[in-house]
Formats: structure tokens, C-alpha cells, sequence
């Protein structure tokens, strides 16, 4: 927990301001009470002056070191590509500042450790953005599960594929499928998302086993992922994820004694909760903007002393489930 006060307004700085801060991260930031985004920072200046405008950002910078170093920088979000968050965290913890990083936490559990022990450390807040932990669809979820509206949960399981993309067939560069940066191409990308919020219902992974492929060979990165894996409490789990099928599937299903839940993860689309009462279909939308709850418990955890449901222990734990799935540890 977070035992630092910190000065009302806090003022953010971004690393990163590209297409996921526009709207589904960038204007919390601004909009969250108590909460203020003075800087904005992209290697291409011309970028970073456009979004700053845009946003009405007072200050944009070209160099990370710039806006870190910035004394009127509070804390410093990161929404960089992955193969930068520790070079970039580093940095901040350095400079004595809370941070967020964007998911996954890095490309390996390494490099994530790395960053939590300096955070650590230095007894600095460290957030990963795994917001999904702060939406009120997910909640509800989270709410029927501890209630036990399915007794006791067994197994939990999940399968998602889609087609290959336009990018992908053209083999058009994208970081997401560089086996450099996203080793795992679309499942480091899309399946943490997934895999953490697990955790966040179910509790931590003490074992986790993978197999995994390049199917397409349209680029350096896996394509094929599948694994199983167990909880802590004894739960059973199962994960499919291929990116080169006809269609688009993405269906969660947690299957207790006395009923079942299915949800999407990514997708638009009902949660629904199944037991000796009937079958109950729930639709709840999403903000707008869609780390705005994420955004207001970062207020909650810095400025309330209330805890952050995604911090960096919880990232790193998700950093680790990764890495067992693919072979990587």
C-alpha cells in the first residue's frame, strides 16, 4: 500500500502518446479529479506537438529523459511498445516518481522483475494497465463469483482466434508480431489481458505448462498458443489461442459446482450467468474511455490510500504465467 502523500493536483506525464492514448487511456488522465496531464512525449516531435495540441497538453517533449527529468512531472505513464517499459521504468523509479506501465509489464518475466524490484525498492507505486481489473462488466463477474452463484469453481477456460489480418498477409511491420518484442506475437499482446484477469477472479497460478508455434510462418513471432495450468486453491485451467482461423471466437467459460459463467473478453457482448435459477443475460457498456475506472483507482490508491487492483505484483505475476506458458522459464 502506499504510504507516500502525495500534492493535490498530481500532474502526469505520458511516454508514448500514440493511437492508445487518444482515447482509450489519454483523456482520464485529464479528466480524473485531482488529476492533471501536463506533458506528453513521442520521438518524432512533430507528433508529440500535434497530440499536445490536440489535447490541450501544455508541455510536449521529444526525449523521455526531458519529461521524466521534469519537476513539474509527478508521475509518468508509459504507453510505449513493451521492449521499451523497463529501459523507460527505470528511469522513473530513478527519478523518485509513480509510474504505470502499459501491459504486458515487458516482454519477459525478467525483465519485469527487474522492474518491480527497483520499484520496489525505492518504495515507489508501480501500476501495470491491465484495466479490465476496474470495469464494471468485469466486476460483475468478480461479484457473482464471490457470492458464489456458482458454488464452488472447478475449471475455467478460455478460446480465442481470429483470421489472420490484412497487416499480417501483406507483412506489414507491427511490433505485436515482432518475436523480439511480443515473442508470443498477439497472445503477449491480447492473452495477458485475459490470464490476469483470471487471476484477479480466481487467485495465483501455481503452475502453468504450454505448447506453442508459428503456424502461418507470415511472421517471426508465435501465431499458436495452447496451455493448462492450476490455481493456488486447486482450480483447473485451460487456453487456446490461434491467429490464423476462419473466424473470430473469444469465449471465457468458468464452470462451478452449481453453475457456469461465459463472457468474452474482448468482444461486445453479454456476460452470462447460469444456475439452479435460470439463466441471467447481462449487457454493461463500457466507458468511452476505457481506462477510465483504472484511471480513478490510481487516484483512489495515491490520494485515498485505497489499493489499486492492478499493481506491479500483479503484473509481474501475469509477466510470470506468460513466460511458463511459452517455455520461456
Amino acid at each position: 500500500m502506499n504510504n507516500t502523500s502525495y500534492t493535490k493536483p498530481m500532474r502526469w506525464g505520458i511516454i508514448g502518446c500514440g493511437a492508445v492514448t487518444e482515447i482509450k487511456s489519454g483523456p482520464p488522465y485529464q479528466q480524473t479529479k485531482d488529476f492533471q496531464l501536463i506533458a506528453v512525449m513521442r520521438r518524432d516531435e512533430e507528433k508529440a506537438e500535434d497530440y499536445a495540441k490536440r489535447h490541450g497538453v501544455h508541455k510536449f517533449y521529444s526525449k523521455a529523459e526531458d519529461l521524466i527529468g521534469d519537476p513539474e512531472v509527478d508521475a509518468v505513464y508509459i504507453a510505449t511498445p513493451p521492449d521499451t517499459h523497463k529501459h523507460y521504468a527505470l528511469m522513473v523509479a530513478e527519478a523518485g516518481k509513480p509510474c504505470c506501465v502499459e501491459k504486458p509489464m515487458a516482454p519477459s518475466y525478467a525483465d519485469s522483475l527487474e522492474i518491480y524490484n527497483v520499484f520496489k525498492e525505492r518504495k515507489l507505486p508501480l501500476f501495470v494497465a491491465y484495466y479490465r481489473r476496474s470495469l464494471p462488466r468485469f466486476l460483475k463477474i468478480k461479484e457473482w463469483l464471490d457470492n458464489g452463484e456458482i458454488g464452488d469453481v472447478r475449471h475455467i477456460r478460455w478460446h480465442l482466434s481470429k483470421p489472420p489480418s490484412t497487416e499480417d498477409l501483406e507483412k506489414t511491420y507491427n511490433w505485436r508480431t515482432d518475436g523480439e518484442i511480443a515473442p508470443g506475437g498477439y497472445f503477449d499482446d491480447l492473452a495477458s489481458h485475459g490470464l490476469d484477469l483470471f487471476s484477479f477472479y480466481l487467485g495465483d497460478i501455481e503452475n502453468a505448462f504450454g505448447v506453442s508455434t508459428n503456424q502461418q510462418k507470415l511472421y517471426t513471432a508465435k501465431d499458436a498458443i495452447a496451455a493448462c495450468w492450476i490455481y493456488k486453491n486447486g482450480v483447473t485451467g485451460e487456453g487456446s489461442w490461434n491467429f490464423g482461423t476462419s473466424e473470430r471466437v473469444d469465449m471465457v467459460e468458468i464452470i462451478g459446482s452449481t453453475g457456469k459463467i461465459s463472457f468474452p473478453v474482448f468482444d461486445e457482448g453479454d456476460i452470462t450467468l447460469s444456475n439452479e435459477n435460470g439463466t441471467q443475460n447481462l449487457f454493461i457498456e463500457h466507458p468511452k474511455h476505457v481506462q477510465q475506472f483504472h484511471v480513478e483507482n490510481l487516484r483512489a490508491h495515491l490520494l485515498e490510500n485505497r489499493e489499486h487492483p492492478s499493481t506491479g505484483k500483479s503484473g509481474l505475476h501475469t509477466s510470470w504465467i506468460m513466460d511458463k506458458i511459452l517455455g520461456q522459464m
